[in-house]
C-alpha cells in the first residue's frame, strides 16, 4: 500500500494542480515529502517482512511487486525534487 501511495502521490498532486484554479503547479511540490515518506516506509516494510515470506510462492510475488513500486516511488520522488530544485535555482540566478 505504501508503494502505491509513493508512486501515485506526485502525479495526483500534479493532476489536482492542473484542474484546480486555486492551486499552482509549484504547490504540487508538497506531494514530494509524502511520496518520500511513503517510499521509505514501503522499503522498511519490505525489509521487515522479506524473511517471513521467503519460502512461500504467492506472497513472494506480492513482495516483488511491492519492492518495484517502492523503488519506483523513490525514483519519481528524486526526479521531482531535482526538477523543483533546479527551478528554484533558475529563479535565484535570474534575479
Amino acid at each position: 500500500m505504501f508503494g502505491l501511495v509513493a508512486v501515485l502521490a506526485i502525479p495526483v498532486g500534479i493532476a489536482v494542480a492542473r484542474y484546480d484554479t486555486h492551486i499552482a503547479l509549484l504547490d504540487a511540490a508538497w506531494a514530494i515529502p509524502v511520496a518520500a515518506i511513503a517510499s521509505v516506509a514501503a522499503l522498511l516494510e519490505i525489509r521487515g517482512t522479506s524473511g517471513h515470506v521467503r519460502f512461500a510462492v504467492g506472497p513472494a510475488k506480492r513482495l516483488r511487486v511491492s519492492r518495484i513500486l517502492a523503488v519506483l516511488g523513490v525514483c519519481i520522488t528524486l526526479a521531482a525534487a531535482i526538477a523543483v530544485g533546479f527551478y528554484y535555482l533558475l529563479l535565484q540566478l535570474e534575479g
